[in-house]
């Protein structure tokens, strides 16, 4: 009996890399790629990810075509053709590729351990986030027992700003410049020289904070699908000592001025929306105290923004700002614009 080698997914970083490689290459049927070229395309990916790498030999190359083959691997219809000398490989199915297949038998149990590590946390308070992305991944990717899909989760599949996510990611991480074309909403399209500091999500939308050089703006916040061309550049990295997690804890959403200052904020939430703003609080620094009526009221200190405002509006007629009088205002001010809209 014949056995497949699986280790080289289980135990060599590397092998992720090398299946991305190789699938490229076997699907690419503008050209033809013998042994050697293969095994060369695969080193020259290693080295340009790892500058030290040594790369790998036939007898890995053999192996991962083998375990790509595979039921336990990826089922790829690898085929040598040999009407040259000497042969060529590709796949026999043009629409075929690797990252098109479900999970296969030995990525499966990889991801339950690494899930099963995971779960071990659950309970500590900076592992609260196992408790919610164990059962997504346990759903998503037919883990469990049952096929059916137990668990939806609020994402937008459309949103234009998810094919930027990992060139800027790599940007922060290897400290590179970027030159953005960037187009706000109802404003023509600018260029900018960034250099960027965080990736974060509020709303349904991606955000990159980091130093506008053009503007000298230390946090310059972009929206990922205003984008419209991202490049990077060899300009000098900026680098900064900012604690994001400090930046973005006293306040809602993204926008912040280099100027801002935290606020008292005191609301008014009728008995209606009581329940649901004590179990589910607006932000971290909230305190509540329950009227006789019914009605809480809630103190906030944290900074103003649009961001703010916008959720205050969504409760509708369920809040009153009672502090401060310039939120109290501008709220005032943008219902009636609101009101007049309904009453032409």
């Amino acid at each position: 009996m014949h056995y497949i080698r699986t280790e080289p997914l289980a135990t060599n970083k590397n092998a992720v890399l090398r299946y991305n490689v190789l699938d490229k290459c076997l699907s690419n049927f503008g050209r033809t790629y013998i042994f050697q070229e293969l095994l060369d395309a695969v080193n020259d990916a290693l080295l340009e990810d790892d500058p030290e790498s040594t790369g790998i030999k036939t007898r890995q190359l053999r192996d991962d075509l083998s375990f790509m083959r595979s039921e336990s691997g990826y089922g790829a219809p690898i085929e040598s053709y040999s009407s040259t000398k000497p042969p060529y490989y590709r796949y026999d199915d043009k629409n075929f590729s690797i990252n098109k297949q479900p999970l296969n038998a030995t990525e499966a149990q990889q991801l339950k351990s690494a899930i099963a590590v995971l779960q071990r946390f659950e309970g500590s308070p900076e592992f609260e986030w196992v408790q919610e992305i164990s059962p997504l991944l346990n759903d998503q990717f037919g883990l469990k027992d049952d096929t059916r899909k137990v668990i939806a989760y609020e994402t937008n599949v459309d949103y234009e700003g998810y094919k930027h996510i990992s060139t800027i990611f790599n940007a922060i991480t290897q400290k590179r410049v970027l030159k953005v074309n960037y187009r706000p909403f109802g404003k023509e399209p600018f260029d900018l020289t960034f250099h960027p500091y965080y990736l974060k999500q509020y709303n349904n939308r991606w955000f990159a904070l980091g130093y506008n050089e053009e503007k000298e703006v230390k946090t310059w916040n972009i929206a990922l699908d205003r984008i419209v061309e991202l490049t990077e550049c060899s300009d000098a990295y900026r680098s900064t000592t900012v604690d994001w997690e400090d930046h973005f804890y006293d306040m809602v959403g993204v926008t912040r001025k280099d100027d801002s200052v935290v606020e008292n904020v005191k609301l008014l939430f009728s008995s209606q929306q009581a329940a649901y703003i004590a179990t589910k609080p607006i932000h971290a620094s909230q305190k509540s105290s329950l009227n006789e009526d019914g009605t809480l009221t809630v103190r906030l200190k944290l900074i103003v923004n649009y961001e703010l405002e916008s959720l205050l509006l969504s409760f509708g007629d369920r809040v009153e700002v009672l502090e401060p009088i310039e939120l109290r205002n501008s709220l005032e001010k943008r219902l009636k614009l609101a009101n007049d809209k309904y009453n032409k």
